[in-house]
């Protein structure tokens, strides 16, 4: 029997694939969990319109990360912290400080989009790699400054 799957399922097929398996395992598991839909006609045509659907989402999501992309391209962060001898912070900043920062300067940036390896430590000028889409990825200049 062939079949659409609506879900990902392991060692069958990721959503969306027409794949064909055992009449029992279709309507035993697949169907009645609601991962996998009969391959019909209008199951089929179903399958396209919510692709396509799906694909300008995103289509969309891309140019709004593009936009702040360019838009994050031209600030220049500064965070005024405190520091002790040798240029060394008292604390560090971490992702977490940087986007509530940058929600201050009024960009919404989520914090798992800030790529940092460590925390900051000392006094300096940083480029933070962001990924703000699986395609579109930036960098933040941040001013670590004296308070």
């Amino acid at each position: 029997m062939e079949i659409i799957l609506r879900e990902d399922v392991d060692k069958l097929g990721k959503a969306g694939a027409v794949v064909k398996v055992n009449d029992g395992f279709a309507h035993n598991f697949l169907i009645p969990r609601n991962l996998a839909v009969p391959l019909t006609k209008s199951n089929l045509k179903n399958l396209e319109q919510q692709k396509q659907s799906r694909m300008l989402q995103q289509e969309k999501i891309k140019g709004e990360c593009e936009k702040l992309k360019e838009r994050l391209a031209g600030l220049s962060l500064t965070m005024p912290v405190l520091s002790g001898e040798e240029d060394k912070l008292f604390g560090s900043i971490n992702v977490s400080d940087i986007a509530k920062a940058l929600a201050d300067e009024g960009f919404a940036v989520d914090k798992n989009a800030i790529l940092m390896d460590e925390p900051i430590k000392s006094l300096g000028i940083y480029e933070i790699p962001l990924k703000l889409h699986p395609e579109v990825a930036a960098k933040l200049k941040v001013w670590i400054v004296k308070k």
